[in-house]
């Protein structure tokens, strides 16, 4: 089970590697984008980080819905609308609850991902954030079959979504800002791919920590 102290203490983690991955992320936008993406992720995800004071009483699917309502409203750019949906539809998936199973976590990863290729057209190979997710998903959806621990399962997905990562950088863009470059998208890591791996990560960390104490 992942209890909403894991959740809160995720976002919370996310928080602290946007801040301290914000300067890096801009550079990989630079190259591609718009130059963005770090300030963008690192501002939403500090106004997550603040919001979550105010709802200490909240269940898991409210948290989760409040994060998608906070991400839209202070995320430039395409970041915003995307990460907010896969909270958004994510959070929709699972009962209102102050602890979730590991296929209600599957779930939501499930159809936030879903949402998030509905909204952006995209699919793997495309060199954006869904050649993290995807491969993340996978392998926790397999974790979660065999009946691995959830810990064991998270830091598996977490290793796929690095994977993902680092294979965007031979790719040619063919979604959003970096497709209009063309061949010049190629070997630079995708800023989306690289944000949604931190976001994954964090969840391993959280959940891991948590287990450890």
């Amino acid at each position: 089970m992942i209890t909403k102290q894991e959740i809160i203490n995720w976002l919370e983690r996310a928080g602290e590697i946007y801040e301290k991955q914000r300067g890096y992320l801009t550079e990989l936008d630079k190259a591609i984008g718009d130059a963005d993406h770090g300030n963008n992720m690192n501002r939403g995800f500090q106004k997550v980080t603040e919001n979550l004071a105010d709802h200490s009483d909240s269940d898991i699917k409210n948290i989760l819905s409040m994060v998608a309502k906070t991400l839209i409203s202070s995320v430039g750019g395409a970041a915003g609308p995307l990460y907010g949906t896969l909270f958004l539809k994510g959070a929709g998936s699972i009962d209102a609850s102050d602890e979730i199973s590991d296929s209600d976590l599957l779930h939501f990863w499930e159809e936030g991902i879903k949402g998030v290729q509905a909204r952006g057209r995209a699919e793997a190979g495309d060199k954006t954030m869904i050649d993290s997710l995807l491969p993340a998903l996978e392998t926790l959806k397999q974790s979660i079959g065999n009946n691995e621990e959830i810990t064991k399962a998270l830091e598996k997905a977490a290793q796929s979504a690095k994977k993902g990562m680092e294979e965007t950088i031979p790719l040619i863009a063919k979604k959003g800002r970096a497709s209009y470059l063309g061949e010049r998208s190629k070997e630079h890591q995708d800023p989306g791919a690289t944000s949604s791996y931190y976001l994954v990560s964090a969840l391993a960390e959280a959940v891991s920590n948590n287990s450890s104490e």
